[in-house]
C-alpha cells in the first residue's frame, strides 16, 4: 500500500472533524457556506492542496523518468533536472503548509465547539456584548451633538459689520 499523500491526510483530518464523508462536506461547503464557516475555509485549503499535491506528483514521475535505472541525463536535460527537484520541493512545502492550515482549522472548530458549551459560552458572549465588538444596529451616542439641517443661505443676523 502506497503511503498516504498530504491530500488523504487532509482529507481524512477533514473527515474526522466533521464526521461525515467529504463528498457531503463539500456539498455542505457550497451550499450553505454562512452555515459552516470553518468547513468553507477548510475546504479551500483542501482545494488548494490537491493542486499543490498534483504538482507534486507530476514533478516527482518527470524526476524517476529523468533518474531512471540505466539512463543517463544528457547535458541539456540537467537544468530540468535540478529544477524538477527544486519544484518538488517547493510543491511539498506547501503541501505540508496546507495540511497545518487544516489541522489550524479543525483545532479551531474543536474549541468552538467546546467553548459553546457550559456557562464560559454565555459569559463570554456577555462579555463580547458588552464590548461593544457585537454586531448591532446603528444608532447615534448620546455624546454626539445633533447636526441642524441647513435651511437656506444664513444671512447676517443684524445688518453689515463694519
Amino acid at each position: 500500500m502506497p503511503d498516504p499523500t498530504a491530500l488523504d491526510q487532509a482529507t481524512s483530518m477533514i473527515e474526522k472533524a466533521w464526521a461525515q464523508p467529504i463528498e457531503v462536506l463539500e456539498v455542505l461547503a457550497v451550499r450553505r457556506p454562512c452555515d459552516d464557516p470553518l468547513l468553507r475555509s477548510a475546504m479551500h485549503i483542501r482545494t488548494a492542496l490537491a493542486i499543490t499535491d498534483n504538482a507534486a506528483a507530476v514533478h516527482q514521475e518527470r524526476l524517476h523518468a529523468l533518474t531512471r535505472p540505466g539512463y543517463v541525463p544528457a547535458y541539456y536535460e540537467l537544468d530540468r533536472l535540478v529544477s524538477s527537484a527544486a519544484d518538488l520541493r517547493v510543491a511539498l512545502a506547501e503541501s505540508g503548509a496546507h495540511v497545518q492550515a487544516i489541522r489550524r482549522v479543525v483545532e479551531a472548530r474543536e474549541a468552538s465547539s467546546t467553548a459553546d458549551r457550559g456557562p464560559a459560552a454565555s459569559l463570554s458572549r456577555a462579555a463580547i456584548a458588552r464590548s461593544g465588538l457585537a454586531p448591532h444596529a446603528p444608532r447615534r451616542l448620546p455624546d454626539q451633538p445633533v447636526l441642524a439641517a441647513a435651511v437656506g443661505p444664513s444671512a447676517p443676523a443684524s445688518g453689515p459689520r463694519r
